[in-house]
């Protein structure tokens, strides 16, 4: 009989085997200083593309007044037990119907996470009998949530709503067979490459097939539509989507998500979520802070034009360049490069040191070999001078990579710097 211990001694896993070069520096990084467009790594001050504070709201100074008061007047503690036993409360319930009201939808039900939300909402809705339809690059809190199910499940190609209708049908014969129903999830905002889902298409395929939408809008909810409700409301179909989730980590710059949708779905939600049944409520200060948060999105829609402003004002600018950035429709920008690990370490030193930026990297084993993603997340906190900057580096730096500048053996040893 092995020992497990030592098995996972032997193999720490793609990324992991690299940790003692890596920690602290390409994996674990360390920000220190005021939330903000430029905060400091390891003694310099760096512009920074790497935090999802899209609308500026971790240092609205409305954000931290509010988040402070709540901290004095109630505590983290309270409320004390599950919101099912002892820990429900007027606030929590006001912020439910205010995230309902904003998206469109008859109910809501808090979450004290995004991933841990999403996962448990899919196991509480699906049995047995059960097919999910969902895309193929669905965040990974979705693919946990549907292994954890009992429920058959078929993956469309991308945003391919004629892969998407051929998997419905697959899964019509197999609901009918079994007795059971059709869940198709997506994304309102695809995180990595940033282009929002086919929502309009897919939810139009309700005409054929008798399917339910669930929809997560982490990255839309407060950036996209006219009052920021979100990429169904940018794309005209807020009604059609049945299931409405978003975190509050993204343009809330905060903690905890929701579901909203249909108030009988949403109260069996509510009564059969393991992970809100079995945890402590999300606690006050939380709370106000998010209802604030949620105020300054609804009276401030100068945060959102902002946000857009950097955001087109970066991607236009890559654009001009000559830089590849995808399909992206949102204000998540992808940056597509060339190039292998040890170059994408030796560019990423480059231009943190030298040119004191800081951005998220993606490379194998996350993406294929040979594929580099730089990640920008542009705030409405960012200036022009920091966008300029930025693409000044980024062009000198991709000239280096392709003139083999960045060639090097091995990932280098920043762990121990």
């Amino acid at each position: 009989m092995a020992d497990i211990f030592e098995r996972l001694i032997k193999n720490y896993g793609p990324i992991g085997q690299h940790r003692e070069r890596a920690h602290g520096y390409f994996a674990f990084p360390k920000l220190d200083g005021e939330i903000g467009s430029k905060m400091n790594f390891r003694g310099k001050e760096m512009i920074v593309w790497s935090l999802n504070n899209y609308l500026g709201l971790a240092n609205h100074p409305e954000v931290r007044k509010a988040d402070a008061d709540a901290a004095a007047k109630y505590g983290l503690a309270l409320p004390m037990g599950a919101r099912m036993m002892s820990g429900n409360s007027d606030l929590h319930e006001q912020l439910e119907q205010e995230l309902a009201s904003f998206v469109h939808k008859e109910d809501a039900i808090l979450m004290n996470y995004g991933y841990q939300g999403i996962m448990s909402a899919i196991d509480a809705i699906c049995g047995r009998h059960d097919v999910v339809v969902y895309d193929a690059e669905c965040h990974a809190c979705i693919i946990d949530g549907l292994r954890m199910i009992p429920s058959h499940r078929f993956v469309f190609k991308h945003n391919d709503v004629e892969d998407c209708e051929k998997q419905l049908n697959r899964a019509k014969a197999l609901a009918d067979k079994q007795g059971g129903g059709i869940l198709v999830i997506t994304e309102g905002v695809f995180g990595m490459a940033g282009d929002q889902g086919k929502l309009k298409e897919i939810a139009a395929l309700k005409s054929k097939f008798p399917f339910r939408l669930l929809v997560d809008d982490a990255h839309g909810f407060g950036t996209l539509g006219k009052t920021g409700a979100g990429a169904g409301e940018e794309q005209g179909c807020q009604d059609a989507i049945d299931l409405y989730f978003s975190t509050f980590a993204k343009s809330m710059a905060s903690i905890g998500a929701f579901m909203a949708g249909p108030r009988t779905i949403i109260d069996f939600i509510r009564y059969n979520i393991r992970s809100q049944i079995f945890a402590k409520s999300l606690p006050m200060p939380y709370v106000v802070g998010n209802l604030k948060r949620l105020e300054l999105l609804k009276t401030k829609p100068e945060l959102k034009d902002n946000l857009w402003k950097n955001a087109l004002a970066l991607q236009n600018g890559l654009k001009e360049k000559g830089f590849d950035i995808g399909k992206t429709d949102s204000v998540v920008t992808p940056v597509y490069m060339k190039g292998g690990v040890e170059e994408a370490t030796a560019m990423v030193m480059d231009i943190r040191e030298n040119y004191k930026i800081f951005c998220s990297i993606v490379v194998y084993p996350v993406i294929p070999k040979g594929h580099i993603i730089y990640r920008l997340i542009p705030t409405a906190v960012h200036t022009q001078e920091e966008i300029d900057l930025t693409l000044k580096a980024f062009s000198e730096t991709k000239a280096k990579l392709d003139a083999g500048a960045y060639k090097v053996n091995e990932i280098p040893d920043m762990a121990n710097k």
